[in-house]
Order: structure tokens, then sequence, then C-alpha cells
């Protein structure tokens, strides 16, 4: 398999992530990073109760950790294009992360809370510890992570009432101030009110743990691309549709915390099925390039994902709008069920947009930003060293 063709099938699955994780999403832009799991709250019809219980089984949770997947698998090619190149893979890294960490800190306190960015250049300091690692060793590491998830998993986390109270406050607060608060309002409400009931120990102690429950699925990434997974699509293919058998398995997981909550095991059956759904879903969609290769579909992912970071900004921009005060104040308002489909409309419209944009460019604005800065060059590319004059001589 050709290069291009590696590349196309990675583009796809980032768009394909992107797509997913713009309808999970719009629980948060709707319903606030708090209210989406107070739902109650917001009194759902019955249908719009059935689309939200179908969101978190099927989508919440299990397309993020393809982007996380894709994103440790970039870093590995990301380490072989800059040997090839003869420059330092630590610095033009360590510029790649500070730069995701800034614009993640940007997006969050000015545009939304739900941002990923500053996490993954956070995470991206920690997995340069696996970087030069062999690929059994990330693999040992990544599934010994992965049963630590598992099993910190289990149980059912009961809140206190001070704890119930404090947090149905918060969320009829943020209902009013995003509905029809300003800009500054709703900004303040963001960063400054903070609903949960814990000490600032609590909260450095989970910072530090969180790189480790997270690793998982970026260092399967990395092995990914050590093991060449994903440049043989038609030789691969009985992997695939193994792989893709963790989809009804997943599924039927994460549906036990959501329709069964009250049972000891929600933790766990959630933290397995998260988990099995997503490399179901990795796994999965390879097949759709070997059955049409040629499929619109799969162009269309490959167009949003060449653009992943700036269609990811675009989708905060475009919701944020339509639901807080500042647009059109619909948060609360529009139910899953139509939220769902205005996921649909606005991922279609990224698709067209993002077509017609690579006509005529080769990088999105955000992407080539990401690019000069990592390279340090205006024109994106890696500067390399020029080779001194007696390094051209043979046998000097």
């Amino acid at each position: 398999m050709t290069e291009s063709k590696r590349v196309q099938i990675i583009d796809g699955m980032r768009g394909f992530s992107l797509f997913g994780i713009l309808l999970a999403n719009l629980l948060i832009f709707q319903y606030g990073i708090w209210g989406k799991d107070e739902i109650e709250i917001y009194s759902l019809s019955a249908v719009d109760s059935a689309a939200y219980k179908f969101v978190k089984i099927a989508i919440e949770g299990s397309f993020m950790p393809i982007f996380t997947f894709l994103f440790g698998y970039s870093m590995v090619k990301m380490m072989e294009s800059l040997k090839r190149n003869g420059v330092k893979v630590w610095r033009h890294c360590a510029r790649r992360f500070l730069l995701l960490i800034a614009i993640g800190l940007l997006h969050s306190i000015f545009l939304w809370e739900g941002d990923i960015l500053f996490f993954y250049g956070m995470m991206g300091f920690f997995l340069l510890l696996f970087l030069k690692r062999s690929k059994k060793t990330l693999l040992i590491w990544g599934t010994a992570l992965l049963m630590l998830t598992f099993a910190l998993g289990y149980g059912v986390i009961e809140e206190t009432v001070a704890e119930k109270e404090k947090m149905a406050d918060y969320v009829d607060a943020t209902k009013t101030i995003y509905v029809d608060g300003t800009y500054t309002e709703i900004m303040d409400q963001r960063n400054n009110e903070d609903p949960l009931i814990m000490p600032d120990y609590l909260y450095l102690f989970i910072l530090l743990l969180s790189p480790f429950f997270t690793a998982p699925l970026f260092l399967y990434g990395m092995y990914a691309a050590k093991a060449g997974i994903f440049t043989r699509p038609d030789k691969e293919k009985p992997l695939y549709q193994k792989g893709a058998l963790l989809v009804p398995i997943g599924l039927l997981l994460k549906s036990i915390p959501v329709l069964l909550p009250e049972t000891n095991w929600t933790g766990v059956a959630g933290a397995i099925g998260t988990s099995a759904l997503s490399i179901g879903y990795i796994c999965a969609f390879p097949l759709l390039y070997i059955k049409w290769p040629t499929s619109k579909i799969n162009i269309s992912f490959e167009q949003v994902g060449k653009l992943s970071l700036t269609n990811y900004l675009m989708q905060t921009i475009i919701c944020t709008f339509i639901f807080y005060g500042y647009g059109l104040g619909l948060f609360g308002q529009l139910g899953v069920i139509a939220s769902i489909l205005l996921g649909i409309m606005i991922f279609i419209l990224q698709c067209v947009c993002s077509t017609l944009y690579m006509k005529r460019f080769k990088r999105g604005p955000s992407e080539q930003l990401m690019r000069m800065w990592t390279n340090w060059s205006w024109s994106g590319r890696i500067r390399t060293k020029k080779p001194k004059p007696f390094d051209r001589v043979e046998g000097l």
C-alpha cells in the first residue's frame, strides 16, 4: 500500500472521529459540561430521552479516544519524518505541544469549557517518555494502564445531599446566564464558578493521575504506527473484522450504566465498554475503505480530517453562537433529536467547505500556524541544517 493511501485512511478516520466528537459535544454546548449529566433538570420528552441515551451509549466517550489514538499514531509518524530530515525530534515536538497548550487555554477561557487541546498538549510531553520505546513496551504499558482504569472503575460514587444541591443550583444558574447573558457574563460563569465540593489537594491528585488513566489509547496509537498497521488494508482485513466485533460488545457494556445506573458494576462496565467501542470503531472504519475505496463519504471524511484543528475550533464558534446568549440563545431549548440533526447539518457543511478549501490550499489556517511554529519557519517546512563544505567530499 502506498504512503498516500495510508494517509488517506488516517485523515478519514480523523474526520470520522470529529463527526462523533461534534455529536457528543452538542450535549455540552446545549446543556453545559455539568448539566449534560444532570439531564433530569431539563425535563426531556420521551423521544429526546431516548435520543439522549443513544448518544450516551453509542457516541459519548467513544469518539474522543479515536482522536486520542490518532494523536499517538501521528506522534510516531512525526518523529520518523523529523529523523529523516536530521533535526531534533524533542525540540520540534515540544514546540508543537506548547502551542497546543496555548491554543487550548485561549479556547477554554474565551470560548468554551469543553476544550481538549490543552490536555492534548500536556499529554504530548508525557508521551515523549514513550516515543522511542519498542512496540512491545508500548503494548505492555498501554494494556497495563487500561487494566488499571478498569479496576478503578468499579462501583458507584454517591453524591452527598450538599453536593446534589450545589450542582442543581449551578445548573439552574447556567441555564439562565447562558440563555440571556452577555459574552462577559457567560465567560465569568464558565471560568469562575465551580459546582464541585472538593479540597484543592484532590484536584492536584486527579491532575497528576490523569495522564496514566488516559494514556492507553495514546500508547496503542503509537504501537499501531510502529507496527505499520493501516498500511496494508487488504492483508489486514481479518484483523479489522475481528476488531470490529468489539462494537456490539462495547455497545452492550456501555448501555449498563445508562439503562441500569444503580448496579455496582456501572463504572467498570462503562470503562470497558467505552474502550471496547472505540477500538471497535477504529477497526471498523478501514473496512469502509476496503469495500468502497472511492466513496464520496470517505473522501469527505478525509477533507475534514486534513483540517481537523481548524474544523474543531470552527465547531466551537458555530455552536456557541447558536446556543449562547450573545448569539441565538438556544441553550437548553433545542432538544437532543434536533441537536443531532443540527450536528449532521454542521458536519455536512464542514465536509463541503473543507473539500472546496482543499482544492485551493494545502493546509488549513490553524494547521499552517501549527507547522510554522513547530518547524520554526515562515513556510512551515522543516528547517534542515545545511551540510558543511567538507561534508560534501566523500571519504572525509
